[in-house]
């Protein structure tokens, strides 16, 4: 299944995707929830995140390609932050420009786990494009400023849907800028799978449903120019499009 939410004619709704319309469902994605029968085209509707987390965690250094091409050193746990609730974005907004920031904006290509109910539980997937105020970093090379250049509003664009039901290891990350790929790169790479993500991370910060852990991008990271579009695309799951700036 693919659930999604649509605003549409002044109103938000819930459902799963069917080809070019939603099948709007009740209660909770992560609940129990029933079928009323409505059928909405998507035609004219604009796509929300489709959860509201409470926490977004996001890895560093968790594809061997990457790690290899940089030098960086295997790490023995995943290395994760937490970017702001104000950085989550919806599919089709605009990523804006920081107003306190001129330096260099990167878009980073994610896969996403959605958590669901129970301890560790993956409930499913979506696309995540972490933006990075690139020169921020390390701008105090005695304090690495992560929570500052990942946390700025609309930094974090999740969508379009959360996908259910796939096997992660079987999965493809593509972006693309300004209609030109920039990364291609297999999941089965990571360092850390999803499942032992999810596991590890749990055993610190509690995680609850409708929290996303973005996986971490590989190769391919390049800074963005004002007016250009981003799309991160993973089959079985959907594109991820926005503009910056």
């Amino acid at each position: 299944m693919r659930w999604a939410r649509i605003e549409i004619e002044g109103r938000e709704v819930l459902g799963t995707l069917e080809g070019e319309t939603l099948r709007v469902r009740t209660g909770d994605m992560f609940g129990a929830s029933h079928e009323p029968g409505e059928i909405v085209p998507l035609a004219g509707a604009k796509f929300l995140a489709p959860v509201c987390p409470g926490k977004i965690v996001a890895l560093w250094n968790n594809f061997h390609a990457a790690a290899a091409k940089n030098n960086w050193a295997v790490p023995a746990d995943p290395l994760y932050f937490l970017k702001s609730r104000n950085s989550l974005n919806a599919p089709g907004a605009p990523i804006p420009k920081p107003a306190s920031y001129d330096g260099r904006v990167v878009y980073e290509g994610e896969l996403g786990i959605v958590i669901g109910p129970g301890p560790n539980a993956i409930f499913g997937f979506t696309c995540v494009n972490d933006v990075t105020a690139l020169d921020l970093l390390n701008a105090d090379p005695a304090f690495p400023q992560w929570t500052r250049a990942k946390g700025f509003p609309g930094f974090c664009p999740i969508g379009p849907c959360v996908a259910t039901g796939l096997d992660p290891a079987t999965l493809v990350v593509r972006t693309a800028v300004g209609g030109r790929e920039r990364q291609n790169y297999p999941v089965a790479d990571m360092i850390f799978s999803p499942a032992e993500l999810v596991a590890r991370i749990g055993r610190d910060l509690p995680l609850d449903p409708g929290d996303v852990v973005a996986c971490g991008t590989s190769l391919g990271v390049l800074p963005m120019r004002p007016g250009t579009s981003v799309e991160v695309t993973i089959d079985g799951i959907g594109t991820l499009a926005n503009v910056y700036g």
